[in-house]
């Protein structure tokens, strides 16, 4: 049974994302994503599972950030999690009388218009997490009247269901990743996604046409790129690029070799299935056939044989 590390308290929606991938974990909860992956690094659990990117909020910074400076860390699967949030609050509450409200800033923010029109005269204050809000609203004599959170949160801390699916957006998703230390990488299975973090050599005048091009030339298609800050001054930035394809694949295997040769740093971050199952179409020349049917004509041209 593995032991695996996730962004707590109890109630979260990355414990939701955990128990999906892997409902036979141990679940260790951590006070913040750095915590978890640290306890994946260190032995203290068998790796970790993290939120990654929403697709309202964008990109989880931490985690990319965690991702480029801390031990490396492979990335074994994702998953794509539909985030709803539930107004909750202690049994017998009602929701006219709900006068402060604790949550997450990304739930502030992703539920901008209930907020406006049922909760008008509330006071809303931020928590370090949705499942956090909801355990201190559980606790007899709480400030707070109501927490937004998950409907696993009300479960865990015995709060009742006051309003369901408040967000704005029906179809918000959270895309989590399950990570571990480095490891074999899982086979090839014709629907998968690779994560790198590049780091440029230098700032020059076409340094990321550079590094797009690597990608272009062979066919491999860009699903996510995001830039950021060095810490080094103002304008440095390195970039994160999740694609299609696995390392396997020459054509990603060749693009992965030539951004090595341009930048000055490379970190893989794995090759796992995508949890859309979207395979990539291959474009005419990037098939793996094509590639060692062109060495081969190379080998044969080196050796005179034209």
């Amino acid at each position: 049974m593995p032991r695996l590390a996730y962004l707590g308290p109890e109630g979260t929606f990355t414990e939701e994302a955990l128990r999906l991938l892997d409902p036979t974990a141990e679940r260790l909860p951590c006070a913040n994503v750095s915590a978890a992956l640290n306890a994946a690094r260190t032995g203290d659990a068998d790796g970790a599972v993290v939120p990654l990117e929403n697709s309202i909020e964008g990109a989880i910074t931490t985690t990319l950030d965690e991702f480029a400076w801390g031990e490396p860390l492979l990335i074994t699967a994702e998953l794509l999690l539909p985030v709803q949030f539930s107004l909750l609050a202690r049994p017998d509450t009602e929701i006219a009388h709900v006068k402060r409200v604790y949550t997450h800033p990304a739930a502030i923010t992703q539920c901008r218009a209930f907020i406006s029109r049922e909760l008008p005269d509330a006071v809303v204050v931020s928590a370090p997490s949705t499942a956090a809000a909801a355990q201190e609203v559980s606790l007899p004599g709480s400030p707070y009247d109501a927490a937004i959170a998950a409907r696993i949160a009300g479960e865990h801390y015995g709060l009742v269901e006051l309003a369901s699916d408040i967000g704005d957006r029906s179809d918000t998703v959270t895309r989590f990743v399950r990570v571990g230390r480095p490891q074999p990488l899982p086979a090839p299975t014709g629907s998968d996604r690779t994560t790198l973090v590049v780091f440029l050599a230098d700032d020059h005048p076409g340094a990321l046409l550079e590094m797009l091009t690597e990608f272009s030339v062979r066919g491999v298609n860009l699903t996510r790129i995001e830039s950021r800050p060095t810490g080094d001054g103002i304008g440095r930035y390195f970039f994160h690029f999740d694609f299609e394809g696995h390392i396997a694949d020459a054509r990603v295997g060749e693009a992965i070799a030539g951004l090595h040769r341009v930048c000055g740093e490379v970190r893989f971050l794995g090759s796992y299935p995508r949890a859309d199952g979207v395979t990539p179409q291959i474009r005419r020349g990037t098939s793996d056939d094509a590639f060692g049917e062109a060495a081969e004509w190379l080998t044969r041209v080196r050796a005179g044989q034209v």
